[in-house]
Protein backbone atom coordinates (compact mmCIF):
# COMPACT_ATOMS: atom_id res chain seq x y z
CA UNK A 1 0.00 0.00 0.00
CA UNK A 2 1.06 3.59 -0.71
CA UNK A 3 1.76 5.66 2.09
CA UNK A 4 0.40 8.78 1.26
CA UNK A 5 -0.05 12.28 2.97
CA UNK A 6 -3.60 13.68 4.00
CA UNK A 7 -2.38 16.54 1.07
CA UNK A 8 -1.79 14.24 -1.44
CA UNK A 9 -4.61 12.33 -0.84
CA UNK A 10 -6.67 15.51 -0.93
CA UNK A 11 -5.26 16.50 -3.79
CA UNK A 12 -5.85 13.61 -5.79
CA UNK A 13 -9.19 12.70 -5.16
CA UNK A 14 -10.11 16.60 -6.07
CA UNK A 15 -8.62 15.83 -9.73
CA UNK A 16 -11.69 13.46 -9.90
CA UNK A 17 -13.96 16.52 -9.54
CA UNK A 18 -12.77 18.16 -13.15
CA UNK A 19 -15.64 16.34 -14.62
CA UNK A 20 -18.14 18.12 -12.34
CA UNK A 21 -16.56 21.60 -12.05
CA UNK A 22 -19.49 23.48 -13.13
CA UNK A 23 -21.53 22.06 -10.20
CA UNK A 24 -18.71 22.51 -7.48
CA UNK A 25 -18.83 26.26 -8.39
CA UNK A 26 -22.62 26.07 -8.21
CA UNK A 27 -22.73 24.52 -4.60
CA UNK A 28 -19.91 26.85 -3.67
CA UNK A 29 -21.79 30.27 -4.79
CA UNK A 30 -24.81 28.81 -3.01
CA UNK A 31 -23.14 27.93 0.16
CA UNK A 32 -21.24 31.15 0.54
CA UNK A 33 -24.38 33.45 -0.12
CA UNK A 34 -26.30 31.44 2.20
CA UNK A 35 -23.85 31.66 4.82
CA UNK A 36 -23.26 35.12 4.43
CA UNK A 37 -27.33 35.48 4.83
CA UNK A 38 -27.19 33.71 8.24
CA UNK A 39 -24.08 35.93 9.39
CA UNK A 40 -26.06 39.24 8.36
CA UNK A 41 -29.67 37.90 9.83
CA UNK A 42 -27.65 38.19 13.79
CA UNK A 43 -25.32 41.38 11.98
CA UNK A 44 -29.01 43.42 11.00
CA UNK A 45 -30.22 42.58 14.22
CA UNK A 46 -27.79 44.66 15.54
CA UNK A 47 -27.96 47.42 13.10
CA UNK A 48 -31.68 47.46 14.63
CA UNK A 49 -30.65 47.59 18.08
CA UNK A 50 -28.30 50.46 17.64
CA UNK A 51 -31.13 52.14 16.17
CA UNK A 52 -33.52 52.19 18.82
CA UNK A 53 -30.67 53.30 20.66
CA UNK A 54 -29.77 56.27 19.15
CA UNK A 55 -26.52 55.34 17.07
CA UNK A 56 -26.08 56.35 13.67
CA UNK A 57 -25.49 53.48 11.32
CA UNK A 58 -25.83 52.74 7.34
CA UNK A 59 -28.68 50.47 7.91
CA UNK A 60 -32.18 52.20 8.88
CA UNK A 61 -34.43 49.90 10.93
CA UNK A 62 -36.91 49.47 8.75
CA UNK A 63 -34.22 48.59 6.01
CA UNK A 64 -32.58 45.74 9.01
CA UNK A 65 -35.70 44.03 9.67
CA UNK A 66 -36.63 44.01 5.82
CA UNK A 67 -32.75 42.70 5.05
CA UNK A 68 -33.79 39.99 8.32
CA UNK A 69 -36.71 38.77 6.51
CA UNK A 70 -35.09 38.46 3.31
CA UNK A 71 -32.04 36.89 4.75
CA UNK A 72 -33.86 34.29 6.96
CA UNK A 73 -36.08 33.17 4.20
CA UNK A 74 -33.53 32.54 1.52
CA UNK A 75 -30.90 31.46 3.54
CA UNK A 76 -33.05 28.06 3.61
CA UNK A 77 -33.87 28.50 -0.19
CA UNK A 78 -29.25 28.54 -1.07
CA UNK A 79 -28.91 25.74 1.87
CA UNK A 80 -31.13 23.23 0.38
CA UNK A 81 -29.64 24.26 -3.23
CA UNK A 82 -26.00 24.03 -2.01
CA UNK A 83 -26.47 20.59 -0.58
CA UNK A 84 -28.48 19.42 -3.61
CA UNK A 85 -25.39 20.18 -5.73
CA UNK A 86 -22.66 18.55 -3.55
CA UNK A 87 -24.80 15.52 -3.01
CA UNK A 88 -25.20 15.25 -7.10
CA UNK A 89 -21.55 16.28 -7.46
CA UNK A 90 -20.97 12.99 -4.41
CA UNK A 91 -23.04 10.80 -6.07
CA UNK A 92 -22.08 11.09 -9.41
CA UNK A 93 -18.60 10.55 -8.61
CA UNK A 94 -19.07 7.65 -6.68
CA UNK A 95 -20.72 6.44 -9.59
CA UNK A 96 -17.56 7.34 -11.83
CA UNK A 97 -15.10 6.05 -9.28
CA UNK A 98 -16.47 2.71 -8.61
CA UNK A 99 -16.91 2.81 -12.87
CA UNK A 100 -12.67 3.49 -12.57
CA UNK A 101 -11.78 0.98 -9.99
CA UNK A 102 -14.18 -2.11 -12.01
CA UNK A 103 -11.83 -0.89 -15.15
CA UNK A 104 -8.57 -1.11 -12.91
CA UNK A 105 -9.52 -4.52 -11.43
CA UNK A 106 -9.94 -5.37 -15.10
CA UNK A 107 -6.08 -4.43 -16.10
CA UNK A 108 -5.16 -5.99 -13.30
CA UNK A 109 -7.06 -9.03 -13.77
CA UNK A 110 -5.52 -11.62 -12.99
CA UNK A 111 -2.17 -11.37 -12.37
CA UNK A 112 -2.34 -8.58 -9.98
CA UNK A 113 -5.25 -9.75 -7.98
CA UNK A 114 -4.00 -13.87 -8.24
CA UNK A 115 -4.19 -14.64 -4.15
CA UNK A 116 -5.43 -11.11 -3.02
CA UNK A 117 -8.16 -11.11 -0.51
CA UNK A 118 -11.48 -10.53 -2.16
CA UNK A 119 -13.20 -9.38 0.71
CA UNK A 120 -10.55 -7.00 1.35
CA UNK A 121 -11.41 -5.82 -2.54
CA UNK A 122 -15.07 -5.63 -1.24
CA UNK A 123 -14.57 -3.62 1.47
CA UNK A 124 -13.07 -1.41 -1.01
CA UNK A 125 -15.32 -1.06 -3.57
CA UNK A 126 -18.24 -0.86 -1.37
CA UNK A 127 -17.78 1.14 2.00
CA UNK A 128 -14.47 2.74 0.88
CA UNK A 129 -15.73 4.37 -1.87
CA UNK A 130 -19.19 5.00 0.17
CA UNK A 131 -16.94 6.89 2.54
CA UNK A 132 -15.33 9.17 -0.04
CA UNK A 133 -19.24 10.78 -0.08
CA UNK A 134 -18.38 12.65 2.92
CA UNK A 135 -15.63 14.27 0.78
CA UNK A 136 -17.16 15.00 -2.19
CA UNK A 137 -20.44 16.29 -0.51
CA UNK A 138 -19.05 18.07 2.91
CA UNK A 139 -15.37 18.97 2.29
CA UNK A 140 -14.20 20.25 -1.09
CA UNK A 141 -17.37 22.99 -1.13
CA UNK A 142 -17.00 23.93 2.50
CA UNK A 143 -13.00 23.92 2.80
CA UNK A 144 -13.73 27.03 -0.24
CA UNK A 145 -16.36 28.59 1.00
CA UNK A 146 -14.72 28.80 4.56
CA UNK A 147 -11.98 30.59 2.89
CA UNK A 148 -14.30 32.98 0.71
CA UNK A 149 -16.27 34.11 3.67
CA UNK A 150 -13.41 34.56 6.48
CA UNK A 151 -11.73 36.90 3.37
CA UNK A 152 -14.96 39.03 3.44
CA UNK A 153 -15.75 39.15 7.22
CA UNK A 154 -12.66 40.28 7.93
CA UNK A 155 -12.78 43.25 5.63
CA UNK A 156 -15.82 43.80 7.24
CA UNK A 157 -14.78 43.92 10.61
CA UNK A 158 -11.53 45.92 9.35
CA UNK A 159 -14.14 48.81 8.66
CA UNK A 160 -14.40 49.55 12.10
CA UNK A 161 -10.55 48.71 13.34
CA UNK A 162 -7.66 46.60 11.78
CA UNK A 163 -6.83 44.99 15.50
CA UNK A 164 -10.42 43.37 14.97
CA UNK A 165 -10.06 42.20 11.75
CA UNK A 166 -6.86 40.40 12.69
CA UNK A 167 -8.80 38.90 15.39
CA UNK A 168 -11.27 37.67 13.67
CA UNK A 169 -8.53 36.34 11.33
CA UNK A 170 -6.86 34.26 14.59
CA UNK A 171 -10.31 32.74 15.56
CA UNK A 172 -10.71 31.57 12.18
CA UNK A 173 -7.32 29.88 11.55
CA UNK A 174 -6.90 28.46 14.66
CA UNK A 175 -10.99 27.22 14.56
CA UNK A 176 -10.30 25.92 11.22
CA UNK A 177 -7.24 24.96 10.53
CA UNK A 178 -4.98 24.46 13.80
CA UNK A 179 -7.88 22.85 15.53
CA UNK A 180 -8.08 20.28 12.75
CA UNK A 181 -4.18 19.50 11.88
CA UNK A 182 -3.65 18.67 15.59
CA UNK A 183 -6.19 16.52 15.74
CA UNK A 184 -5.44 14.92 12.17
CA UNK A 185 -1.59 14.49 13.60
CA UNK A 186 -2.74 13.19 17.02
CA UNK A 187 -4.32 10.44 15.85
CA UNK A 188 -2.05 9.49 13.33
CA UNK A 189 -2.96 6.83 11.33
CA UNK A 190 -5.47 5.36 13.19
CA UNK A 191 -7.96 5.97 10.03
CA UNK A 192 -6.19 4.07 8.02
CA UNK A 193 -5.75 0.92 10.88
CA UNK A 194 -9.45 1.12 10.97
CA UNK A 195 -10.01 0.76 7.16
CA UNK A 196 -7.80 -1.72 7.06
CA UNK A 197 -9.15 -4.03 9.94
CA UNK A 198 -12.59 -3.56 8.54
CA UNK A 199 -11.39 -4.94 5.47
CA UNK A 200 -9.89 -7.97 6.92
CA UNK A 201 -13.51 -8.35 8.29
CA UNK A 202 -15.22 -8.79 5.48
CA UNK A 203 -13.18 -11.25 3.87
CA UNK A 204 -13.19 -13.07 7.18
CA UNK A 205 -17.05 -13.32 7.26
CA UNK A 206 -16.87 -13.86 3.24
CA UNK A 207 -14.81 -16.55 3.78
CA UNK A 208 -16.99 -17.72 6.67
CA UNK A 209 -19.92 -17.98 4.66
CA UNK A 210 -18.38 -19.94 2.03
CA UNK A 211 -16.94 -22.23 3.94
CA UNK A 212 -20.10 -22.59 6.03
CA UNK A 213 -20.76 -26.22 5.50
CA UNK A 214 -17.30 -27.26 6.22
CA UNK A 215 -16.93 -25.31 9.68
CA UNK A 216 -20.65 -26.98 10.50
CA UNK A 217 -18.98 -30.42 9.31
CA UNK A 218 -15.66 -30.13 11.54
CA UNK A 219 -17.51 -28.27 14.14
CA UNK A 220 -15.38 -26.00 14.15
CA UNK A 221 -18.21 -22.86 14.25
CA UNK A 222 -17.56 -21.83 18.18
CA UNK A 223 -13.96 -21.37 16.76
CA UNK A 224 -14.85 -19.51 14.23
CA UNK A 225 -17.44 -17.62 15.93
CA UNK A 226 -14.01 -16.63 18.89
CA UNK A 227 -12.31 -15.08 15.83
CA UNK A 228 -15.06 -13.49 14.20
CA UNK A 229 -15.87 -12.30 17.82
CA UNK A 230 -12.32 -10.90 18.29
CA UNK A 231 -11.66 -9.18 14.94
CA UNK A 232 -15.03 -7.28 15.74
CA UNK A 233 -14.24 -6.62 19.30
CA UNK A 234 -10.88 -5.14 17.83
CA UNK A 235 -12.22 -3.19 15.12
CA UNK A 236 -14.75 -1.62 17.90
CA UNK A 237 -11.75 -0.17 19.84
CA UNK A 238 -10.42 1.47 16.65
CA UNK A 239 -13.87 2.76 16.33
CA UNK A 240 -14.29 3.80 19.81
CA UNK A 241 -10.78 5.82 19.66
CA UNK A 242 -11.57 7.74 16.90
CA UNK A 243 -15.16 8.53 18.17
CA UNK A 244 -13.09 9.55 21.45
CA UNK A 245 -10.92 11.99 19.29
CA UNK A 246 -13.66 13.30 17.49
CA UNK A 247 -15.00 14.45 21.05
CA UNK A 248 -12.34 15.69 21.36
CA UNK A 249 -11.50 17.79 18.68
CA UNK A 250 -15.58 18.83 19.49
CA UNK A 251 -14.78 20.01 22.54
CA UNK A 252 -11.25 22.20 21.89
CA UNK A 253 -13.69 23.60 18.93
CA UNK A 254 -16.06 24.83 21.35
CA UNK A 255 -13.55 26.24 23.41
CA UNK A 256 -11.83 28.05 21.35
CA UNK A 257 -14.82 29.50 19.81
CA UNK A 258 -16.12 30.95 22.88
CA UNK A 259 -12.32 31.88 23.64
CA UNK A 260 -12.54 34.31 20.58
CA UNK A 261 -15.60 35.26 21.07
CA UNK A 262 -14.59 36.63 24.32
CA UNK A 263 -11.21 38.11 23.18
CA UNK A 264 -13.25 39.91 20.68
CA UNK A 265 -15.49 41.36 22.74
CA UNK A 266 -12.64 42.57 25.84
CA UNK A 267 -10.44 43.93 22.51
CA UNK A 268 -13.63 45.86 20.82
CA UNK A 269 -14.80 47.22 24.66
CA UNK A 270 -11.26 48.17 25.50
CA UNK A 271 -11.25 50.45 22.05
CA UNK A 272 -14.27 51.66 22.82
CA UNK A 273 -13.32 53.06 25.86
CA UNK A 274 -9.90 54.85 24.57
CA UNK A 275 -12.41 56.48 21.75
CA UNK A 276 -10.80 54.56 19.19
CA UNK A 277 -13.97 53.05 18.10
CA UNK A 278 -17.83 54.01 18.47
CA UNK A 279 -20.04 51.87 20.11
CA UNK A 280 -20.96 50.40 16.98
CA UNK A 281 -17.74 49.18 16.73
CA UNK A 282 -18.02 47.14 20.07
CA UNK A 283 -21.66 45.64 18.93
CA UNK A 284 -21.57 44.85 15.45
CA UNK A 285 -18.13 43.41 15.30
CA UNK A 286 -18.35 41.03 18.38
CA UNK A 287 -22.05 40.10 16.85
CA UNK A 288 -20.48 39.45 13.54
CA UNK A 289 -18.00 37.13 15.10
CA UNK A 290 -20.69 35.13 17.32
CA UNK A 291 -22.56 34.46 13.78
CA UNK A 292 -19.60 33.39 11.60
CA UNK A 293 -18.07 30.56 12.70
CA UNK A 294 -20.28 28.11 10.97
CA UNK A 295 -18.32 27.54 8.21
CA UNK A 296 -14.65 26.96 9.85
CA UNK A 297 -16.39 24.85 12.72
CA UNK A 298 -17.87 22.54 9.58
CA UNK A 299 -14.11 22.73 8.19
CA UNK A 300 -13.07 21.34 12.42
CA UNK A 301 -15.63 18.64 12.62
CA UNK A 302 -13.77 17.48 9.32
CA UNK A 303 -10.42 17.06 11.38
CA UNK A 304 -11.14 13.94 12.94
CA UNK A 305 -13.79 12.49 9.87
CA UNK A 306 -11.39 12.87 7.34
CA UNK A 307 -8.76 10.77 8.90
CA UNK A 308 -11.18 7.79 8.20
CA UNK A 309 -12.24 9.58 4.75
CA UNK A 310 -8.58 9.68 3.45
CA UNK A 311 -7.62 5.97 4.34
CA UNK A 312 -10.49 5.28 2.34
CA UNK A 313 -9.25 7.21 -0.43
CA UNK A 314 -5.88 5.96 -0.20
CA UNK A 315 -7.30 2.36 -0.28
CA UNK A 316 -9.12 3.46 -3.49
CA UNK A 317 -6.36 5.48 -4.80
CA UNK A 318 -4.08 2.04 -4.49
CA UNK A 319 -6.26 0.39 -7.01
CA UNK A 320 -6.89 3.03 -9.63
CA UNK A 321 -3.03 3.99 -9.65
CA UNK A 322 -1.68 0.33 -9.43
CA UNK A 323 0.61 -0.89 -12.62
CA UNK A 324 -0.71 -3.89 -14.28
CA UNK A 325 1.54 -6.83 -15.09
CA UNK A 326 0.57 -7.05 -18.02
CA UNK A 327 -0.28 -4.09 -20.68
CA UNK A 328 -3.21 -4.47 -22.67
CA UNK A 329 -2.27 -4.60 -26.47
CA UNK A 330 -4.34 -2.21 -28.96
CA UNK A 331 -3.24 -1.00 -32.37
CA UNK A 332 -1.47 -4.04 -33.83
CA UNK A 333 -3.22 -5.69 -36.68
CA UNK A 334 -5.24 -8.31 -36.80
CA UNK A 335 -4.24 -12.35 -36.76
CA UNK A 336 -6.38 -15.40 -37.96
CA UNK A 337 -5.22 -18.08 -35.95
CA UNK A 338 -2.86 -20.23 -37.64
CA UNK A 339 -1.00 -22.44 -34.84
CA UNK A 340 0.44 -21.89 -31.91
CA UNK A 341 4.16 -22.43 -29.74
CA UNK A 342 6.17 -22.26 -27.26
CA UNK A 343 9.72 -21.35 -27.73
CA UNK A 344 12.02 -22.07 -24.68
CA UNK A 345 9.87 -20.47 -22.09
CA UNK A 346 10.91 -19.98 -18.61
CA UNK A 347 8.32 -18.11 -15.90
CA UNK A 348 8.19 -18.42 -12.44
CA UNK A 349 5.85 -17.45 -9.42
CA UNK A 350 8.04 -15.15 -7.02
CA UNK A 351 10.65 -17.33 -6.69
CA UNK A 352 8.62 -20.52 -7.03
CA UNK A 353 10.02 -21.56 -10.58
CA UNK A 354 7.23 -23.10 -12.14
CA UNK A 355 8.58 -23.73 -15.87
CA UNK A 356 12.11 -23.84 -17.20
CA UNK A 357 13.13 -23.64 -20.93
CA UNK A 358 9.40 -25.44 -22.34
CA UNK A 359 9.25 -25.89 -25.98
CA UNK A 360 6.24 -26.90 -27.73
CA UNK A 361 4.64 -26.60 -31.52
CA UNK A 362 0.93 -26.82 -31.92
CA UNK A 363 -0.37 -27.46 -35.36
CA UNK A 364 -3.60 -25.81 -36.66
CA UNK A 365 -6.36 -28.20 -36.68
CA UNK A 366 -4.50 -30.87 -33.95
CA UNK A 367 -5.18 -31.93 -30.72
CA UNK A 368 -2.34 -31.52 -28.42
CA UNK A 369 -2.20 -33.57 -24.75
CA UNK A 370 -0.01 -32.20 -21.99
CA UNK A 371 0.07 -35.08 -18.91
CA UNK A 372 2.13 -34.44 -15.68
CA UNK A 373 1.35 -34.05 -11.89
CA UNK A 374 -0.34 -31.42 -10.05
CA UNK A 375 1.70 -28.39 -9.37
CA UNK A 376 4.46 -30.06 -12.54
CA UNK A 377 3.46 -25.99 -14.48
CA UNK A 378 0.52 -27.69 -17.00
CA UNK A 379 -2.15 -24.99 -16.07
CA UNK A 380 0.61 -21.92 -16.07
CA UNK A 381 1.37 -23.03 -19.61
CA UNK A 382 -2.02 -22.39 -20.74
CA UNK A 383 -2.24 -19.31 -18.60
CA UNK A 384 0.52 -18.17 -20.52
CA UNK A 385 -1.22 -18.75 -23.83
CA UNK A 386 -4.10 -16.75 -22.44
CA UNK A 387 -1.20 -13.72 -21.56
CA UNK A 388 -2.43 -14.05 -18.23
CA UNK A 389 1.08 -13.11 -17.17
CA UNK A 390 4.37 -12.59 -19.34
CA UNK A 391 7.03 -14.71 -19.85
CA UNK A 392 10.14 -14.39 -18.43
CA UNK A 393 12.55 -16.08 -20.84
CA UNK A 394 11.45 -17.46 -24.29
CA UNK A 395 8.43 -16.53 -26.03
CA UNK A 396 4.47 -17.49 -26.78
CA UNK A 397 3.40 -17.21 -29.92
CA UNK A 398 0.30 -17.22 -32.03
CA UNK A 399 -0.12 -17.52 -35.82
CA UNK A 400 3.87 -17.08 -35.74
CA UNK A 401 3.45 -13.80 -33.99
CA UNK A 402 4.65 -12.99 -30.34
CA UNK A 403 1.28 -12.72 -28.11
CA UNK A 404 2.41 -9.47 -26.55
CA UNK A 405 2.65 -8.32 -30.18
CA UNK A 406 -1.25 -9.56 -30.81
CA UNK A 407 -4.43 -7.02 -29.59
CA UNK A 408 -5.55 -8.16 -26.61
CA UNK A 409 -9.29 -8.81 -27.88
CA UNK A 410 -8.12 -10.44 -30.96
CA UNK A 411 -6.29 -12.93 -28.76
CA UNK A 412 -8.73 -13.33 -26.79
CA UNK A 413 -11.52 -13.94 -29.59
CA UNK A 414 -9.14 -16.14 -30.79
CA UNK A 415 -9.09 -18.16 -27.41
CA UNK A 416 -11.35 -20.25 -25.60
CA UNK A 417 -10.15 -21.40 -22.19
CA UNK A 418 -11.74 -23.51 -19.74
CA UNK A 419 -10.02 -23.94 -16.29
CA UNK A 420 -10.59 -26.62 -13.45
CA UNK A 421 -13.20 -24.10 -11.31
CA UNK A 422 -15.78 -22.88 -13.57
CA UNK A 423 -17.30 -19.69 -12.02
CA UNK A 424 -20.81 -18.89 -12.26
CA UNK A 425 -22.69 -15.79 -11.18
CA UNK A 426 -26.14 -15.52 -9.25
CA UNK A 427 -27.89 -15.55 -12.47
CA UNK A 428 -30.07 -17.51 -14.81
CA UNK A 429 -28.15 -20.30 -16.93
CA UNK A 430 -28.63 -18.91 -20.11
CA UNK A 431 -27.48 -15.73 -18.76
CA UNK A 432 -24.17 -17.52 -17.31
CA UNK A 433 -23.64 -19.13 -20.75
CA UNK A 434 -24.26 -16.01 -22.79
CA UNK A 435 -20.90 -14.40 -20.80
CA UNK A 436 -19.26 -16.39 -23.82
CA UNK A 437 -21.00 -14.79 -26.59
CA UNK A 438 -23.44 -11.78 -25.66
CA UNK A 439 -25.69 -11.79 -28.78
CA UNK A 440 -25.79 -16.16 -29.17
CA UNK A 441 -29.86 -17.46 -30.28
CA UNK A 442 -31.32 -20.01 -27.53
CA UNK A 443 -30.75 -22.10 -30.58
CA UNK A 444 -27.19 -21.72 -30.44
CA UNK A 445 -27.50 -21.75 -26.53
CA UNK A 446 -28.79 -25.26 -26.80
CA UNK A 447 -26.95 -26.66 -29.41
CA UNK A 448 -23.32 -25.74 -27.27
CA UNK A 449 -25.30 -27.52 -23.88
CA UNK A 450 -25.66 -30.50 -26.13
CA UNK A 451 -22.28 -30.67 -27.07
CA UNK A 452 -21.18 -30.56 -23.50
CA UNK A 453 -23.83 -32.99 -22.48
CA UNK A 454 -25.51 -30.87 -20.00
CA UNK A 455 -28.43 -29.88 -22.29
CA UNK A 456 -31.37 -33.20 -20.98
CA UNK A 457 -29.89 -31.91 -17.18
CA UNK A 458 -31.13 -28.44 -18.30
CA UNK A 459 -34.27 -29.60 -19.36
CA UNK A 460 -35.45 -30.84 -15.72
CA UNK A 461 -35.13 -27.81 -14.15
CA UNK A 462 -37.83 -25.97 -13.30
CA UNK A 463 -37.28 -23.21 -15.32
CA UNK A 464 -34.87 -25.14 -17.89
CA UNK A 465 -32.51 -22.36 -19.23
CA UNK A 466 -33.93 -19.49 -17.05
CA UNK A 467 -33.40 -21.11 -13.87
CA UNK A 468 -31.63 -19.18 -11.38
CA UNK A 469 -27.68 -20.38 -10.05
CA UNK A 470 -27.15 -20.20 -6.92
CA UNK A 471 -24.39 -17.70 -5.82
CA UNK A 472 -20.90 -19.30 -7.31
CA UNK A 473 -23.43 -21.85 -8.73
CA UNK A 474 -23.73 -23.73 -5.27
CA UNK A 475 -26.80 -25.10 -6.38
CA UNK A 476 -25.05 -27.22 -8.70
CA UNK A 477 -22.85 -30.26 -8.49
CA UNK A 478 -19.29 -29.99 -9.31
CA UNK A 479 -19.33 -31.77 -13.14
CA UNK A 480 -22.37 -29.83 -13.50
CA UNK A 481 -20.78 -26.93 -13.26
CA UNK A 482 -17.49 -28.03 -15.14
CA UNK A 483 -20.05 -28.80 -18.20
CA UNK A 484 -21.70 -25.67 -18.56
CA UNK A 485 -17.58 -24.31 -18.82
CA UNK A 486 -17.65 -26.58 -21.19
CA UNK A 487 -20.69 -25.04 -23.13
CA UNK A 488 -19.36 -21.78 -22.82
CA UNK A 489 -16.41 -22.53 -24.43
CA UNK A 490 -18.49 -24.41 -27.10
CA UNK A 491 -20.62 -21.20 -27.82
CA UNK A 492 -17.65 -18.63 -27.78
CA UNK A 493 -16.62 -21.08 -30.70
CA UNK A 494 -12.83 -19.90 -31.41
CA UNK A 495 -9.90 -21.70 -33.14
CA UNK A 496 -8.21 -22.26 -30.48
CA UNK A 497 -9.23 -24.11 -27.42
CA UNK A 498 -7.20 -24.37 -23.72
CA UNK A 499 -9.02 -27.42 -21.50
CA UNK A 500 -7.62 -27.53 -18.55
CA UNK A 501 -8.74 -30.75 -17.02
CA UNK A 502 -12.22 -30.51 -18.77
CA UNK A 503 -13.29 -33.93 -17.18
CA UNK A 504 -12.04 -33.84 -14.11
CA UNK A 505 -15.32 -33.76 -11.75
CA UNK A 506 -17.18 -36.13 -14.23
CA UNK A 507 -18.11 -39.80 -14.30
CA UNK A 508 -16.84 -41.85 -16.96
CA UNK A 509 -20.46 -41.97 -19.19
CA UNK A 510 -19.91 -38.07 -19.27
CA UNK A 511 -16.36 -37.88 -19.83
CA UNK A 512 -17.01 -40.08 -22.73
CA UNK A 513 -19.83 -38.26 -24.33
CA UNK A 514 -17.68 -34.49 -23.97
CA UNK A 515 -15.17 -35.81 -25.67
CA UNK A 516 -16.64 -38.02 -28.34
CA UNK A 517 -18.43 -33.82 -28.90
CA UNK A 518 -14.66 -32.87 -29.10
CA UNK A 519 -13.77 -34.96 -31.37
CA UNK A 520 -16.41 -34.33 -33.90
CA UNK A 521 -15.90 -30.74 -33.58
CA UNK A 522 -12.64 -30.47 -33.51
CA UNK A 523 -12.56 -29.68 -37.38
CA UNK A 524 -11.74 -26.01 -37.49
CA UNK A 525 -10.24 -26.19 -33.90
CA UNK A 526 -7.20 -26.56 -32.38
CA UNK A 527 -7.64 -28.45 -28.80
CA UNK A 528 -4.69 -28.25 -25.96
CA UNK A 529 -6.23 -30.93 -23.80
CA UNK A 530 -4.30 -30.84 -19.99
CA UNK A 531 -5.35 -33.53 -18.02
CA UNK A 532 -3.75 -36.49 -15.56
CA UNK A 533 -6.44 -38.83 -16.82
CA UNK A 534 -4.88 -41.45 -19.37
CA UNK A 535 -8.60 -42.12 -20.75
CA UNK A 536 -8.93 -38.20 -21.53
CA UNK A 537 -5.79 -38.43 -23.33
CA UNK A 538 -7.10 -40.55 -25.70
CA UNK A 539 -8.24 -38.24 -28.43
CA UNK A 540 -4.85 -36.21 -28.61
CA UNK A 541 -2.73 -36.62 -31.96
CA UNK A 542 0.34 -36.00 -29.69
CA UNK A 543 0.87 -36.08 -25.83
CA UNK A 544 3.55 -34.09 -24.02
CA UNK A 545 4.59 -34.71 -20.78
CA UNK A 546 5.82 -31.89 -17.54
CA UNK A 547 7.38 -32.86 -15.12
CA UNK A 548 9.20 -30.87 -12.54
CA UNK A 549 8.38 -28.07 -15.18
CA UNK A 550 10.42 -29.53 -17.82
CA UNK A 551 8.89 -30.56 -21.56
CA UNK A 552 9.62 -34.11 -22.60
Amino acid sequence: MNKRSGFQVMAKLIGLVKPLTGYMILAIVLGLTGHLFAAFITIFGGYAVLNALGVTVPVTTTAAFAGIVFFALFRGVLRYGEQSANHFIAFKLLALIRDNVFRALRRLCPAKLEGRDKGDLIAVITSDIELLEVFYAHTISPVVIAFLFTVILCVFIGCYHWILALTALTAYVVVGIVVPLFTSRFSGDDGMKFRSKSGELSGFVLDSLRGLSEILQYEQGETRLREMTAKTEALSKDESCLKRISGRNMAVTNTAVLFFDLTMLFISAFLYQNGIVGFDGVLIPTLALFSSFGPVIALANLGSTLQNTFAAGNRVLDILEESPLVEEVTGMPERSFTGAAAQNVTFSYGQENILSDVSLTIPKNSVIGIAGRSGSGKSTLLKLFMRFWNVELGDVKLSETNIEEINTKNLREMESFVTQETHLFHDSIRNNLRIAKLDATDEEIEIACKKASVHDFIMTLPNGYDTAIGELGDTLSGGERQRLGLARAFLHDAPFVLLDEPTSNLDSLNEAVILKSLHEERRGKTVVLVSHRQSTMRIADQVYSVENGRMS
